[in-house]
């Protein structure tokens, strides 16, 4: 088996794991979450009387970070785009099937949406789902096979095309024959369109729309909020199948269990993600999202039926995108 040196590195890192040490593998938005996730769990963890744990964050595409545990990468947790990743580790034999049980709403302990990031003032006018088939149009957003938040964005085209009279394949292939590159992962697109200056409207996460317009300046891009879009339900899950003992089970399950206290709950507020509890947030974390009709994966099938019918080999993905 072939595996790359960072996925190695990563590797030789878990091996000399400990009931204090913690891999928590993720996707790629998430770097500025559970950076401060990882530096208040830890004072909380020691607050109860315990030494002080080393958490480790990897991320990348959701896919091909899912790829990397069943392949070895020795993470205790995952906190990934989508189920049907989680879905496939558990597969593998590394967790129950019925994981997503096992923590409250869906093991998501915070929710997202797609929107698009356009360049400041709207040059092109995009407005909702259909002006992104407008001839002239540079779409960005990355490769639904190793990326969660691209099959977040396919979908929801899908979904408005479905409402809109469209024929959905016919409508996502248009999307996709405008996009000049598909990166691996949703950061790599947010800096193919934000520093590199390619394509006219990004489909991103929530989060990183935002996350653009505090870094880069709010005079330089303007979030287009479409008529509809899909509530995005980015779970976490222990993996049972890489504890080492019942100590680093403790730690991991208080780990996930603190996503949802008061105070994990307003860092994803602080952090664009739309949390659950709003009783520790600053106000106007909670105050900035706006409001829009959301159809939900169930409303779609059901990620056990829609994984396979778009992106397993020879889906509706590998026949609608022509590479460039």
């Amino acid at each position: 088996m072939f595996i790359r040196p960072a996925i190695l590195s990563l590797l030789l890192l878990a091996s000399a794991a400990h009931a204090q040490d913690l891999l928590n593998v993720s996707y790629d938005p998430t770097r500025e979450l559970y950076r401060d996730v990882n530096q208040a769990f830890a004072a909380h963890w020691q607050a109860q009387g315990h030494d002080a744990p080393t958490i480790e964050t990897s991320h990348g595409g959701s896919g091909a970070q899912a790829r990397s545990v069943i392949d070895g990468l020795n993470a205790q947790v995952v906190t990934l785009a989508l189920a049907s990743d989680i879905d496939q580790i558990a597969a593998a034999g590394k967790l129950p099937a019925d994981w997503q049980s096992r923590l409250p709403h869906n093991s998501s302990p915070y929710t997202s949406t797609i929107v698009f990031l356009v360049r400041d003032g709207n040059p092109k006018g995009i407005q909702d789902w259909g002006d992104l088939t407008a001839e002239g149009v540079e779409v960005i957003t990355p490769n639904p096979k190793t990326s969660g938040g691209a099959r977040w964005n396919y979908l929801a085209a899908w979904a408005w095309a479905q409402k809109n009279g469209h024929d959905p394949a016919e409508f996502v292939g248009q999307i996709f024959a405008n996009v000049p590159v598909l990166d691996t992962g949703a950061r790599g697109s947010t800096t193919t369109f934000a520093q590199r200056g390619i394509g006219d409207v990004l489909l991103a996460w929530e989060n990183e729309a935002y996350l653009a317009l505090a870094e880069l300046g709010e005079d330089q891009f303007d979030i287009v909020v479409p008529s509809l879009s899909i509530l995005a339900e980015p779970p976490v899950a222990l993996v049972d199948g890489n504890i080492a003992d019942d100590a680093q089970r403790d730690l991991a399950s208080a780990y996930l269990d603190y996503l949802y206290t008061p105070e994990g709950q307003a860092l994803a507020f602080k952090h664009y993600y739309r949390a659950w509890d709003a009783s520790a947030a600053d106000p106007a974390d909670v105050a900035r999202f706006p409001k829009l009709e959301l159809v939900t994966i169930d409303d779609l099938g059901g990620w056990a039926k829609l994984q396979p019918q778009h992106f397993g080999d020879g889906g509706i993905f590998d026949q609608i995108y022509v590479a460039k």
